[in-house]
């Protein structure tokens, strides 16, 4: 499977965003989706999940209530719509599949897939 994320910006504190990850080469619809971010000087951290139907969606504390994750699995894409965003919302994001959808956000060390990352920089 192959991830291409793309969305990304320069936006004003308070505004939005969404990104799209587009997945070709493999069975999108069988794979649980997420999303991911690394700051400068930090580790990568958990974003969004989304499970193979998108009947289950779960989300970092840090950005409930403001993004939301969703898929489209007639156009084999998962998208990531910030709202309010802030300036500590500034990373690369990355996108993620994997059968398994305790995995992406529980064992992210295990995740099978990852797409390249996009810049969103939050200024305030």
């Amino acid at each position: 499977v192959q991830l291409q994320a793309s969305g990304g910006g320069l936006v004003q504190a308070g505004g939005s965003l969404r990104l799209s990850c587009a997945a070709s080469g493999g069975t999108f619809s069988k794979n649980a989706m997420g999303w991911f971010r690394q700051a400068p000087g930090k580790e990568r951290e958990f974003v969004a999940a989304i499970s193979w139907s998108g009947g289950s969606t779960y989300y970092a504390d840090s950005v409930k209530g403001r993004f939301t994750i969703s898929r489209d699995n007639t156009k084999n894409t998962v998208y990531l719509q910030m709202n309010s965003l802030k300036p500590e919302d500034t990373a690369v994001y990355y996108c993620a599949a994997d059968n398994d959808y305790f995995s992406i956000y529980a064992h992210p060390g295990r995740i099978d897939y990852w797409g390249q990352g996009t810049q969103v920089t939050v200024s305030s």
